[in-house]
């Protein structure tokens, strides 16, 4: 079969077998046993077994791969090792919805983000958990630290956003089961309301104010304060979209 022939009949998700050609920038090439004519194949950095990297692999290793994109106009065939060596968590991601809530136990912290140890599902060869929290997605509410939101061994709840196919983890959103009480007080609140609150940050440009339930505005000004001053303010603009709050000072 012709390389553009076999091309065609390739689609995401099979499982190819075949021989490493070689190391190259863009990844490693294999040469796929139903078209062994040119290497077709092409196994990414970050797409080899989670722990094992390319230079564990030599020329001449046979490896099998899971099917992730097909191109034919530059004649590639991408493929993930670590979805074959993994095949029970591969699956088992693979069949997570957008959406679908997931419980675990809080199994790291790290500055980058949170370890999740999921309730259900395999465990994961190398990482602490297969469910991740990225900071964004921990909290509603403005924090310094992921350990003010969560502590090791505590038990989350969590919504599915994606598989992550270069980790093999599981994202997951912690604020998405948690109303967000910006649109609580963008409900109660209007445009032109005096409010009083602390100020959190002064900028260059002005400060920011934390006006209750970790709502915090921004006042444009070239006058000074102080953090933890406390100062009146007037709604000037609310915008649910981008949780945007802007303020300005009375007087």
């Amino acid at each position: 079969m012709t390389p553009d022939r076999f091309l065609a009949t390739v689609n995401i998700g099979d499982v190819l077998t075949g021989t490493v050609a070689e190391h190259t920038r863009r990844g490693t090439t294999v040469l796929l046993d139903d078209c062994p004519g040119e290497p077709l194949g092409c196994v990414g950095p970050l797409d080899f077994t989670w722990g094992r990297w390319p230079g564990t692999c030599s020329p001449g290793d046979r490896i099998t791969s899971e099917v992730i994109d097909v191109s034919p106009p530059r004649r590639e065939i991408m493929l993930s090792w670590s979805a074959t060596e993994n095949p029970e968590l591969w699956a088992f991601l693979k069949a997570r919805g957008a959406g679908q809530r997931l419980s675990g136990t809080v199994a790291a912290i790290e500055r980058f983000g949170v370890f999740v140890d999921l309730d259900e599902g395999p465990k994961h060869p190398v990482l602490p958990g297969v469910g991740f929290v990225t900071i964004p997605e921990l909290s509603w509410r403005w924090f310094e630290d992921p350990s003010e939101v969560v502590s090791v061994g505590q038990h989350v709840t969590g919504e599915f956003l994606v598989f992550d196919t270069v980790h093999g983890e599981a994202r997951l959103s912690l604020r998405a089961v948690e109303p967000d009480p910006f649109l609580g007080f963008a409900r109660a609140t209007r445009v032109g309301q005096e409010l009083r609150g602390r100020v959190t940050k002064p900028v260059p440009f002005g400060f920011f104010v934390d006006v209750g339930d970790g709502i915090e505005g921004l006042v444009k000004t070239d006058r000074t304060v102080q953090s933890g001053e406390e100062v009146a303010v007037v709604v000037a603009g609310i915008d649910t979209t981008s949780r945007r709050l802007t303020l300005r000072r009375c007087g």
